[in-house]
């Protein structure tokens, strides 16, 4: 992808006039001194001058590290959640330049009307609305010219003094900055990517096809590219100015917020990691539109089946349960110690529970587990650190919209909504033939693996191994007996699920059924292996 930012290909050369121009400024701003040990860290309304002063990419690293409350004391935090990314806008002929350029024609071929102002300017691009020759309306949003090369100068430049840091002082090298500063690149990566954006939209919006009351804006892709998205024009108000006017409508609103966020992160693993009131709007005839998919999460499967196993835990206050569902969403680690780990997350889930069902907070709960993790040598995955980010926005919102509703009590109705769908029998179904397919696959592949393998070390210095082509042989035929084991498992699972989840009664003979076949059929496995071995003894 040629949009890709790659610091570590960037040589020091490169990289060294920015890298002169940011120790000047932090000089200045005294930040040197204490790097090397020799003074306080500055105020944090000075940390944050200092961002803003560095420009466009130091704006977006300090709202990353705003996010990370697990690293920095909380006046900082909030002094960085002050930064704002609204930049003048870029002149006429520049976007116009832009636009045609990457459509490959002239402005008045695409459009019939492009409004000159921009309905809003940020960092990364501003918004012209347009109309299409057919009378379609449009936002076409365009990106700044020249971000790819200025990014990558500051991130190289960034990597370099983040390198320095870690040498130079102890303090920096608690906070583990060199990983922060490659999750940043990331993000950046993705945000800078419209071709991303797109892609975002569109399984948003079909994760999200049959929630009621929720408009998202379809994507032109005939009119979008890398730098240049184009999307159907939302016509409507701020949701946080419509409550002023429409109190009575609020239940509903955040009902909608809610199944919004949790839906798409289950149903696609892609969700929405900045719902501000800036980016939530309310149309005329009072649906909800969602705006700005630049900055998402993407969840795969495995993160997805942790996150659900975490947010039950978290909700029943189960320490042991929420320990492992997080640390399965966690990069593997031996450094983790696990025991006060369990000790510090059960004093989080202890807090939640004594607190009124009404007052519970998954944005802070999530918030303590990223602190808990990181003192106990958890790497925390750069998408827990966005979907705590998008919890706590989605919280805020909530009490701003309306501060006495019962925001928990429509969360806990969802996440049970999707926990029967996800264990219902179809979902179930569908996981063991995946599984079974994969175990034939393996069951197929792995005589013939073997064979390869002890063919390549009969043929080469260790001579043949007669002993060794029996283990293969052994190994087959065990493999053989694990698959049929693993799929009469699967049942037992299956049926478990089923038994425990509180649906119809049909579902619990469904699971008692499964249930039975599978530890019928694991006995069977395990008599007929014992009567072969013993038969061979």
């Amino acid at each position: 992808m040629d949009t890709m930012i790659e610091p570590e290909k960037s040589s020091l050369r490169r990289a060294a006039p920015r890298l002169m121009q940011i120790l000047r400024v932090l000089a200045r701003r005294k930040f040197l001194m204490a790097l090397f040990g020799k003074g306080h860290w500055p105020p944090p309304k000075q940390v944050r001058e200092t961002f803003e002063e560095l420009g466009l990419t130091f704006l977006k690293f300090g709202q990353v590290l705003a996010m990370r409350r697990d690293l920095l004391p909380d006046a900082y935090i909030k002094e960085l959640e002050l930064l704002h990314d609204h930049l003048p806008p870029m002149g006429f002929d520049t976007v116009r330049a832009t636009v045609e350029a990457e459509l490959g024609a002239p402005l008045t071929e695409l459009f019939s009307s492009f409004s000159k102002t921009p309905l809003a300017a940020a960092t990364i691009a501003q918004v012209h609305k347009a109309t299409m020759h057919g009378g379609r309306h449009v936002a076409v949003k365009v990106q700044r010219p020249g971000l790819k090369a200025m990014i990558s100068k500051d991130i190289a430049a960034l990597t370099y003094l983040v390198a320095l840091g870690d040498k130079l002082s102890s303090r920096l090298r608690a906070l583990d900055l060199p990983v922060v500063v490659h999750e940043f690149a990331n993000t950046l990566n993705r945000e800078i990517d419209f071709t991303r954006e797109a892609r975002s939209i569109i399984l948003i919006r079909g994760a999200l096809a049959d929630v009621p009351d929720l408009w998202i804006p379809d994507v032109v892709a005939e009119y979008s590219r890398k730098t240049v998205l184009t999307m159907e024009y939302s016509a409507g108000e701020r949701v946080d100015l419509y409550a002023k006017l429409h109190a009575e409508a609020m239940p509903r609103v955040i009902n909608t917020l809610v199944k919004l966020m949790l839906q798409s992160i289950f149903e696609e693993g892609v969700f929405h990691a900045d719902p501000h009131p800036g980016n939530i709007f309310v149309l005329p005839d009072g649906r909800l539109s969602l705006l700005d998919f630049g900055m998402t999460g993407d969840l795969d499967d495995p993160m997805r089946e942790s996150l659900i196993l975490l947010l039950e835990a978290v909700v029943k206050g189960d320490a042991r349960a929420a320990t492992e569902a997080y640390l399965e969403m966690a990069p593997a680690s031996e450094e983790v110690n696990r025991a006060a780990l369990l000790v510090d997350i059960k004093t989080t889930l202890y807090e939640v529970g004594k607190s009124d069902l009404a007052n519970v907070s998954i944005g802070d709960a999530f918030e303590s587990l990223l602190h808990a993790g990181t003192r106990n040598g958890v790497h925390n995955p750069g998408e827990f650190f966005l979907l705590t980010r998008a919890f706590v926005l989605l919280e805020s919102l909530v009490s701003l919209l309306a501060p006495d509703h019962n925001y928990m009590e429509s969360f806990r109705e969802e996440i049970s909504r999707l926990t029967a769908k996800h264990f219902s029998p179809g979902r179930i179904r569908q996981k063991t033939t995946k599984l079974m397919r994969e175990l034939e696959r393996l069951v197929e592949d792995a005589p013939g693996d073997t064979r390869r393998i002890l063919r390549r070390i009969a043929e080469g210095n260790l001579g043949r191994l007669p002993s060794l082509e029996a283990l293969g042989g052994r190994l087959s035929r065990n493999l053989g007996r694990l698959t049929g084991a693993i799929a009469f498992a699967a049942l037992v699972i299956g049926g478990s699920m089923l038994l425990m989840t509180p649906m119809s009664s049909w579902h619990d003979i469904l699971g008692e059924a499964m249930l039975i076949s599978g530890i019928v059929g694991m006995l069977i496995t395990g008599i007929g292996a014992l009567r072969r071995d013993n038969s061979q003894g």
